[in-house]
């Protein structure tokens, strides 16, 4: 059982994350960073790992507490997520040299409990760095170093899928498949979202007209595939004949797609997700409605905010809703949300409509 290599292999692995906490730029590490940090996250790992839980509150409550101390400490968010990936390397290093055995559950609760980890730290930091800064927006080196880490996150566990996969003891079509399939899947969202996000940052420069409708088809194939992948049900609203926009197309598609997918990693097991397009005389509204039973809070004024996460589901960094908001902006639109108590959430991209008088389409 991992949990039982965790707690052999404790000081091994406590040298490794040291190791490679060594090759880090400036600031250097403190001591209580590695003879207090790590051991305490090992130690609440062991035992998710052994009950087989990787939402542990007592993983997320110090990953608040570590997100706090490297912020007063001057690290860079992308070192609070170095911690927590080298944990995370070490322990699947050491498991493959030694020929541990990495069974498909172990797998998925110790990717969890770094996904929840990583998720609680950098809320945190992000949280109090904002309060000197009203957007709490991340500078452009502070987003490549998500992007970067995040990318190396979903590369690194999909190789240890792959690993275990070519060892035999289990089949492509099972849970540890799953695990491959959605680390591809989601490196490959992550690289046409940063792609996106670089045009949107040096400015929207391929602003276009074009019919929505045709724009929706587009897009539907792709959106499908990803719902399937999560056992969900796309319904795809036909689109009125002759509704007109003008925005940049591929940003404006990433958009939509990402709302999409955060839709599909939201709603309730077995659900149905719908996108529909309302116009008016003057606006085109982009809806997206999922079936994931409300906020409990009520609030979606934060969802917007980078870092911001909501549900137990904190894979992922927490950026997505927050380049959604600052392409629709880059558009001449606006991204809003609503809650429907005990229902789901309406998630509404709203742009101005061409009017009929200026279009030049055929």
């Amino acid at each position: 059982m991992l949990h039982e290599f965790v707690a052999i292999h404790r000081e091994e692995i406590i040298e490794r994350c040291r190791a490679k906490v060594a090759t880090r730029s400036v600031p250097q590490p403190t001591e209580a960073e590695i003879n207090h940090g790590v051991p305490l996250f090992l130690e609440q790992l062991i035992a998710a790992l052994r009950l087989g839980v990787s939402a542990s509150p007592e993983i997320v409550g110090s990953a608040v507490l570590h997100g706090h101390d490297l912020l007063r400490q001057g690290f860079t968010v992308s070192q609070v997520v170095h911690d927590y990936g080298d944990v995370c390397q070490s322990i699947t290093e050491l498991a493959m040299e030694t020929g541990a055995p990495i069974g498909a559950d172990d797998f998925r609760v110790l990717n969890g409990c770094l996904d929840n980890a990583i998720a609680g730290a950098v809320t945190q930091y992000s949280r109090e760095r904002s309060r000197s800064n009203i957007e709490g927006e991340a500078s452009s080196n502070e987003r490549l170093g998500f992007l970067a880490h995040e990318l190396r996150n979903l590369i690194h566990t999909a190789m240890i899928a792959f690993e275990v996969i070519k060892s035999g003891n289990v089949g492509i079509a099972g849970s540890t498949g799953t695990v491959l399939h959605r680390s591809l899947a989601g490196a490959r969202d992550l690289i046409a979202r940063s792609l996106a996000e670089v045009r949107l940052t040096e400015g929207v420069q391929n602003r276009e007209r074009f019919l929505v409708s045709g724009f929706v088809e587009e897009l539907a194939p792709a959106a499908t595939l990803a719902a399937n992948a999560r056992d969900v049900t796309l319904n795809v609203l036909p689109v009125e004949d002759g509704v007109t926009i003008e925005a940049d197309r591929q940003v404006l598609g990433a958009v939509v797609m990402n709302l999409l997918q955060n839709a599909f990693k939201f709603t309730r097991h077995r659900t149905t997700v719908t996108l529909r397009v309302g116009a008016s005389a003057h606006r085109v509204l982009f809806e997206i409605q999922d079936q994931c039973g409300g906020l409990p809070s009520g609030e979606v004024s934060e969802l917007f905010r980078p870092f911001e996460q909501r549900s137990a589901n904190r894979t992922g960094l927490g950026l997505g809703l927050a380049f959604s908001r600052w392409a629709t902006e880059a558009n001449h639109g606006r991204i809003y949300a609503r809650n429907l108590p005990n229902v789901g959430c309406i998630f509404t991209v709203d742009l101005p409509r061409v009017p009929v008088a200026a279009l030049a389409i055929v």
